[in-house]
């Protein structure tokens, strides 16, 4: 036989198999030739409408060739053919109860019938009693349920609609304290995201589409990611059986209940302004305070930080041609430099600096763990169970605020201090020098223009770890503090609040890397540190500025560029 017969011989052999299996496929049930029995036993007639209709008798039924059929044979065990099932029953609470002696604790038998008369389980009829089965133990429980928008969907025909099966499992039931079950507090959200995060159904069922995207964006689907059990849920706002559509007076999430239900976590909240939209999601549904943070920080974060790179990026290939060509002059030591050390920060600036930075840090990779919780950085604090992210990130966070209420006492209280800081304040020299900088470093501008001591560079950046700081400390106290922003101020507060601390956290961090941390690392002049922050004196020395002030008087120390008397 040619290759080409053979290939075409197999592919037809492949055909007519996929053929087969496709028509054994859609007749499961193709009756077995029971005759025989069905002679003298009418339970033939129930057996080609169940779900065994399939199975010959003589597979269950032992010495059945032997006449008079011999008393008391054993039924036959349903774990003879259902072996995962029996399995999956014993570890369950079911499995376990009767295991422990109840004998009222439900078996094969008691939920699916009599073993002649089994309804298909992934029929409709059978989906359509399964409510009234678990009825017949958990009564109150299957009350609940008829009257919700599931139990509703189900008794209009929607076979579609969520029975118990589907949240609880069907052989394997376990405890809702059990790990492992699905309506544990971690798995609730993907249970019910099996139907709300479903595209097709909710475009079916005029569903909301975003409910699953935006409880995870929030704070309390994020908090759940990373392994908080006592946040809340679905179920802790919605009900367990009880679901019922906020219209509906008795529903937990009625305008008129949602005090009570966020209450439950949040004392007082909604008791002086309604709870507004809890499933925040960004698009049309969108609060328009919320939109215009969004937009604002949208344009803000990729202008500045383009801006920078424009800026630090041409810098640095222009001092990298220059040194190339004409070679990296050696610096003198500090205590050799015209006058006196370039002074750049004082002891106690050097404390706080220090502060500073490991709170930043730390409140930077503890905040975006938050947001990030799958990321390899982020693990190391969701490796321990509790709170232990959180639990840093307020630590943190005081020592930050501790920083910067220091700052500003220190200001007023010390006078060297003070006259220190005043070398940041801004003038119009700045936007001078800041215009012709930039200039040059685009390639607009062929004379390299001068900079003062303490120039744009360190003051843009000095006032916007002000401001950063300011905004950063009020939305994080109203985040810390979010049961009493909820019991006095509207929830949408919170969710600005929310936002605009995650924008102006993004932005800080971009800036610190780009901006910062060039400057005292990356610049070409001073690689690979500058050890100001360390031993106070700058190793960059000092270029004159565009236009230089009027010398001062020699005082008996120099900071930077101005004069400070003792």
């Amino acid at each position: 036989m040619t290759p080409v017969r053979e290939n075409a011989f197999s592919i037809g052999v492949a055909a007519a198999a996929l053929m087969l299996w496709s028509a054994a496929a859609a007749n499961p049930a193709r009756a077995a030739d029971n005759s025989a029995c069905t002679a003298c036993h009418d339970q033939g007639a129930k057996l080609e409408k169940s779900a065994h209709a399939a199975v010959a008798c003589a597979s269950c039924h032992v010495k059945h060739d032997e006449y008079p059929h011999p008393a008391n044979v054993p039924k036959p065990a349903c774990s003879q053919c259902h072996q995962g099932q029996e399995a999956d029953y014993e570890r369950g609470v079911h499995g376990q109860a009767a295991k422990g002696g109840n004998g009222g604790a439900p078996d094969c038998g008691v939920c699916h019938g009599a073993a002649h008369e089994l309804l298909r389980p992934k029929s409709a009829e059978f989906r359509g009693k399964v409510p009234d089965t678990c009825g017949m133990c958990h009564s109150e429980v299957s009350a609940q349920f008829s009257a919700s928008v599931h139990g509703q969907a189900l008794a209009k025909g929607i076979t579609q609609a969520p029975v118990c099966t589907d949240c609880h499992g069907e052989h394997s039931i376990l405890a809702p304290t059990n790990a492992a079950s699905p309506v544990h507090a971690e798995n609730i959200r993907d249970t019910c995201g099996n139907c709300h995060g479903n595209v097709k159904l909710s475009q079916r069922f005029g569903l909301p589409a975003d409910r699953v995207v935006s409880f995870d964006a929030s704070f309390h689907g994020l908090a759940a990611k990373e392994g908080n059990e006592t946040v809340a849920n679905c179920s802790s706002c919605h009900g367990v059986h009880n679901i019922l559509p906020s219209s509906d007076p008795r529903s937990t999430i009625n305008a008129k209940n949602l005090a009570a239900t966020c209450g439950k976590c949040h004392q007082g909240a909604g008791k002086r302004f309604a709870i507004s939209q809890v499933h925040v999601a960004q698009g049309r549904a969108e609060a328009p305070a919320l939109l215009w943070v969004r937009q604002f920080y949208l344009l803000l974060i990729p202008l500045t930080i383009g801006l920078m790179l424009l800026h630090n990026g041409g810098d640095w290939v222009r001092k990298l041609l220059r040194l190339r060509s004409n070679g990296i002059p050696a610096r003198r030591p500090n205590n050799e430099l015209p006058g006196r050390p370039n002074v750049r920060m004082l002891g106690f600036e050097r404390l706080e600096h220090a502060l500073l930075v490991i709170s930043f840090v730390t409140l930077a990779w503890t905040g975006f763990a938050l947001k990030y919780p799958d990321q390899w950085w982020a693990r190391p604090l969701l490796l321990r169970e509790g709170n232990l992210r959180s639990i840093v990130h307020r630590i943190a966070a005081a020592v930050f605020i501790a920083v910067s209420v220091t700052h500003v006492i220190s200001l007023v209280a010390n006078r060297r201090l003070r006259r220190h800081w005043m070398e940041l304040i801004p003038n119009a020299q700045d936007a001078r020098e800041a215009l012709a900088n930039f200039s040059y470093n685009v390639g607009l501008r062929s004379s390299r223009p001068g900079r003062s001591a303490h120039s744009y560079i360190e003051k843009a950046e000095y006032w916007a770890v002000v401001w950063g700081a300011m905004v950063m400390i009020l939305t994080g106290l109203m985040l810390w503090g979010n049961n009493l922003m909820l019991a006095l101020f509207p929830k949408l507060w919170l969710d600005v609040a929310t936002s605009v601390h995650f924008y102006e956290a993004l932005l800080a961090t971009l800036a610190i890397v780009v901006w910062h941390f060039y400057t005292v690392i990356f610049d070409p002049e001073v690689y690979p540190m500058d050890t100001a922050w360390l031993t106070g004196v700058s190793v960059k020395e000092t270029e004159p500025p565009l236009a230089p002030a009027a010398p001062a008087e020699e005082e008996p120390e120099t900071i930077g560029s101005r004069t400070i008397s003792r």
